[in-house]
């Protein structure tokens, strides 16, 4: 009987003895696991630093340089010791490059003709881009493909077109007919102003294609809703769908904005006044200051032309601050990340 009880607490013990031999392997794998996986959270998230830090630097590193050099003194800009941070700080060159760009009056210029072009973009673009998410009609493939073209094709392949059509405006011989001649419309922004409208402004297949996108996303029992109310299309479209389309009128309006201010290849190309574009004009401040203030060197000039730079950064600069959640918002919304 005593040697059943021995046998038995013996048993007892063993297991209870491999139990905790088991436990303890058990929360060493465990252990071991959550040490891996925080050894490797912990490289990827230093490595993802790395390249958030590498990406940061390349793109605003220029950046910051060019608003340092701004600053900079002709000691400065020739003491090698000195890097980025100026030991005789000046607003010379913003003194200069105001006055040369003539900045207060060309700026206001420059921000109405963006600002008027921008308005018709996302008007006429807004319309298309609903017309082809909601309605059926012939060709709409085509001429969707037709939109797609235009986001990929370069627009200096078609640059001398442009230039001959406008340069010898003409509707169906319509003009010729009344005036005798053709009509020239450049060194005037009417060009860009007849593109706009007639949806093949600047990066107009983009603004399509993002509003075409955003509508596709927004339920139709909205506009049924609407409809079975009494409203028609277009108190529809303008009252209740383009509401709901604030992000993506947002998206383009900034899009559109940006680019516009910075455009010199079509303003260029028509010959417009450096007094409307101002991103064109700052191309020549250079060999104003060189002609006029007869400073001949090319590095104290370029420092004139990074503070004309900046000046010409700051408007756009609080735009996208200003709207930057409604921006990333409707970039979200419109299926276009990444």
């Amino acid at each position: 009987m005593e040697k059943a009880e021995q046998k038995q607490k013996f048993s007892l013990k063993a297991i209870q003895d491999k139990y905790q031999e088991i436990k303890a392997d058990t929360q060493f794998a465990n252990d071991r696991k959550r040490w891996a996986s925080n050894i490797k959270k912990f490289i990827l998230g230093v490595f993802r630093l790395v390249i958030i830090v590498g990406i940061c630097y390349v793109i605003l590193g220029p950046v910051i340089g060019i608003i340092s050099s701004s600053f900079f003194s002709d000691a400065d800009n020739y003491n090698t010791m000195v890097y980025l941070i100026p030991q005789e700080p000046t607003l010379e060159r913003y003194q200069l490059a105001i006055k040369y760009l003539d900045y207060g009056k060309t700026l206001i210029s420059s921000l109405a003709y963006s600002l008027s072009l921008m308005l018709i973009q996302v008007f006429i673009c807004s319309m298309v881009g609903y017309g082809f998410a909601r309605y059926k009609f012939p060709l709409k493939n085509l001429l969707f493909a037709c939109v797609v073209v235009m986001i990929v094709i370069p627009t200096h392949t078609i640059m001398l077109p442009l230039y001959m059509s406008f340069a010898k405006f003409d509707v169906f011989g319509i003009i010729k007919l009344l005036k005798g001649s053709s009509v020239n419309l450049l060194s005037t922004p009417v060009p860009m102003y007849i593109m706009t409208f007639f949806g093949c402004g600047l990066r107009s297949g983009l603004y399509i294609y993002i509003f075409n996108q955003f509508f596709r996303g927004l339920p139709k029992e909205i506009e049924e809703a609407a409809f079975v109310d009494g409203a028609g299309t277009w108190y529809t479209y303008f009252r209740i769908m383009l509401v709901n389309a604030i992000p993506s009128v947002i998206t383009v309006a900034i899009f559109s904005m940006v680019w516009q201010y910075n455009d010199t290849f079509y303003a260029k190309l028509f010959l417009i006044s450096d007094d409307i574009v101002i991103s064109k004009k700052i191309s020549t401040i250079q060999a104003t200051i060189s002609n006029v203030e007869k400073i001949y060197d090319p590095n104290i000039q370029e420092l004139y032309l990074d503070a004309g730079v900046v000046l010409i950064m700051i408007p756009i600069i609080i735009i996208y601050v200003a709207l930057q959640k409604y921006f990333i918002e409707g970039v979200e919304r419109s299926g276009i990340v990444g």
